[in-house]
């Protein structure tokens, strides 16, 4: 429900293991491969040849050093501002607002010819607001009160531009998932009748460690 670049992190994951993978397997080669060791030995000498001549044609006359450190640190630079960018990118979508609405008059009628946020006799024009922090709270303390649950999690995102909530639960040992299903629907929908609003709703059954160490309960 969030918005990670996952094909960007699969891309960038993917390239960083093939590099770590090939470093590993060179100098793994390098140390029990003796013909491996003396190609890197002459490799290494033509590589530091290469670099004192180019560190010779890229130093300007009059100075003492050569300008690609200027580069290597401009490049260092922009990659520490890409990574700080993509790392910015991670799991955005989380929003604080549950739902929202205009209020409704608390007595009177519409005067005749008015108009306007005053329009009614008797009552006050305004708007109801549900911060994500109470349904989600009011969702949480409902699923945990259920013995067949070892635990849960509720958070609030956005889904197309309006808010949704994502319902982690972790159902006890020899909990069928289709009754953790069907009671976690049942709250969602009690929590719909209460705040009047039928946000999309995502519902994740998962299992883990505190499940497997946690005893069996038996459900009727």
């Amino acid at each position: 429900m969030n918005t990670t670049p996952r094909l960007l992190n699969r891309l960038v994951l993917g390239v960083v293991g093939l590099l770590t993978l090939a470093l590993g397997a060179t100098g793994l080669a390098v140390l029990a491969l003796p013909a491996v060791s003396s190609w890197w030995r002459a490799a290494a000498l033509r590589a530091g040849d290469a670099l004192d001549g180019l560190r010779a044609r890229t130093t300007l006359e009059g100075q003492a050093d050569t300008w690609l450190w200027i580069a290597l640190a401009a490049f260092l630079l922009f990659l520490i501002v890409m990574l700080v960018l993509w790392i910015a990118a991670q799991g955005r979508g989380r929003t604080g607002l549950f739902a929202t609405g205009a209020g409704a008059p608390a007595s009177g009628t519409a005067s005749p010819g008015a108009s306007g946020p005053a329009a009614v006799d008797g009552g006050t024009a305004g708007s109801v607001t549900i911060t994500a922090a109470a349904a989600e709270q009011a969702l949480k303390a409902a699923l945990l009160e259920r013995s067949d649950l070892a635990g849960a999690a509720v958070s609030t995102w956005q889904v197309r531009g309006v808010p949704g909530l994502r319902v982690r639960v972790l159902p006890r040992k020899g909990v069928p998932p289709y009754v953790v299903a069907a009671e976690v629907a049942r709250l969602v929908e009690a929590l719909d009748a209460v705040t009047g609003s039928r946000p999309p709703v995502l519902i994740s059954i998962d299992s883990g460690a505190r499940v497997r160490f946690t005893r069996a309960e038996r459900v009727s």
